[in-house]
């Protein structure tokens, strides 16, 4: 709960707390002490700026009365079909050992290496051969490990090119620059597919023994990098949702074949 979380970054730890040794009971009740003390703090402040409130009734969210409330409305929507289970990346924080709003992220910067990671193809499905390279491009190289796919658009035109006997995948628009960068010498274009044509095609994870599946997401483009996006789900908010199609997709595909 928000002043549970709180009270945690206030340090209690150098308040001599040891919240390990407390039951969860103990600690919350602490911290709902700490959340109190805060409130007549900030409540005297506001009277001395003249700020005009209903002091003796103010809108705290831990009384009984509030989640009583909240329960009362979660219940009408769940009765509504409102409510289901689902799987989204949260915010988590170590520290204080609880999930995190969007709102209280804090980011610092950070220098990574960009890098190209090719995708060798195990199924083409008659679109592209066996160990064609799929090149990926990503700033955020510590995601690879969680990778599930890549994710093409549609409606974008993509060329398989032939470098010194290797068979690579990039968008067309983004040929001349991958080329440059990875200093290919005089690559040959021998096929032009349609992003549409590649979804399903299955490759070869680079770490691990799984496959990464080809998809489609209208959030890719030609900006920069291949145009063949590397798709993690549990990092960022664009492969959750494609990912999320991805799944939806492969089950409907299985109860056809059923």
């Amino acid at each position: 709960m928000g002043y549970t979380r709180s009270a945690n970054r206030t340090g209690f730890d150098e308040k001599g707390v040891n919240r390990k040794e407390m039951t969860v009971a103990e600690f919350r009740k602490l911290c709902e002490e700490y959340a109190y003390g805060q409130i007549d703090s900030q409540r005297s402040q506001f009277k001395q700026l003249g700020v005009r409130g209903d002091w003796e009734n103010p809108y705290i969210t831990m009384k009984p009365e509030y989640e009583a409330e909240q329960i009362k409305v979660f219940g009408d929507m769940a009765n509504k079909g409102y409510i289901y289970k689902g799987l989204k990346p949260v915010y988590w924080s170590p520290s204080s050992e609880s999930a995190l709003a969007e709102a209280e992220i804090e980011y610092q910067d950070k220098r990574s290496p960009s890098i190209y990671v090719g995708f060798a193809v195990k199924e083409g499905n008659g679109v592209l051969e066996e160990g064609t390279q799929i090149i990926i491009w990503t700033t955020t190289p510590w995601t690879i490990p969680a990778n599930l796919a890549i994710t093409v658009h549609a409606d974008l035109s993509y060329v398989v090119v032939e470098v010194e006997g290797n068979k690579y995948v990039v968008a067309e628009d983004l040929l001349e620059e991958v080329t440059s960068v990875l200093e290919w010498n005089e690559p040959a274009v021998v096929k032009t597919v349609k992003g549409s044509e590649l979804e399903l095609v299955k490759a070869q994870h680079p770490l691990y023994d799984r496959e990464s599946l080809v998809i489609l997401g209208e959030h890719v483009t030609t900006d920069s990098g291949t145009g063949c996006v590397h798709t993690a789900p549990g990092h960022g908010e664009d492969d959750y949702l494609v990912g999320k199609n991805m799944v939806l997709m492969c089950f409907a595909l299985s109860m056809i074949k059923v």
